[in-house]
């Protein structure tokens, strides 16, 4: 009888050990290639010149969370703003847009100074302050008006040639997406007749 328990025990731990290996082949570990699919994929949307895309970036690196309490908008020295690191980020980004000849149409901004320096950074066209895409971390009533516009904002150009960039906060793309964006990733979308926003690619890894 413990000779047969002993054979059992050892089934079954051969047996959880194939189930845990064939597992750890078919997920991933962290979906690093599921990401560069879906940037190369973004890429190429962009490149083909499709109507109504429209960019929505969360601001390049700014190291910190939420706003200073002595927080003024339009004093820059009041906010969290764009690390070196940062500031090398949204050059890179903007430097990818130009490298593949995608036709930015407009670049609108949060008046956060981190967002308005990232979007002169990017350098693909004249900065529009843009006060929908502002920050609502410290204040979530605002978000429904601002997230209402920005829908809105989006509808209104599912016609337009050339890709819209809105250069924005975390918690703005979130509330229209559900996704959460790291520092300078973008989600692009897409309006429908319908009224329905749809997420047609992601621009990261910068």
């Amino acid at each position: 009888m413990a000779a047969r328990n002993y054979l059992n025990r050892k089934w079954w731990i051969g047996t959880l050990a194939l189930i845990l290996a064939i597992a750890s082949l078919t997920v991933p570990a962290n979906s690093d290639a599921a990401t560069n699919a879906q940037t190369q994929a973004g890429w190429r949307l962009l490149q083909r010149g499709d109507t109504g895309l429209v960019v929505a970036m969360r601001h390049a690196i700014a190291p910190g969370t939420g706003d200073p309490a002595n927080f003024k908008l339009g004093d820059c020295s009041t906010q969290r703003n764009l690390s070196p690191q940062g500031q090398t980020q949204a050059k890179q980004i903007g430097a990818e847009f130009r490298n593949r000849n995608i036709k930015v149409t407009r670049v609108l901004s949060s008046q956060w100074c981190r967002c308005l320096q990232t979007a002169k950074l990017l350098n693909l066209g004249k900065v529009e302050p843009f006060p929908a895409l502002n920050s609502f971390f410290s204040d979530s009533s605002k978000e429904s008006g601002q997230t209402a516009t920005i829908r809105k904002l989006i509808l209104d150009n599912r016609n337009t040639k050339g890709a819209i960039i809105l250069v924005t906060h975390q918690v703005n793309i979130t509330a229209i997406t559900d996704i959460v964006p790291q520092s300078g990733e973008a989600v692009i979308l897409k309006g429908d007749k319908q009224g329905k926003i749809q997420i047609v690619g992601r621009l990261g890894g910068f």
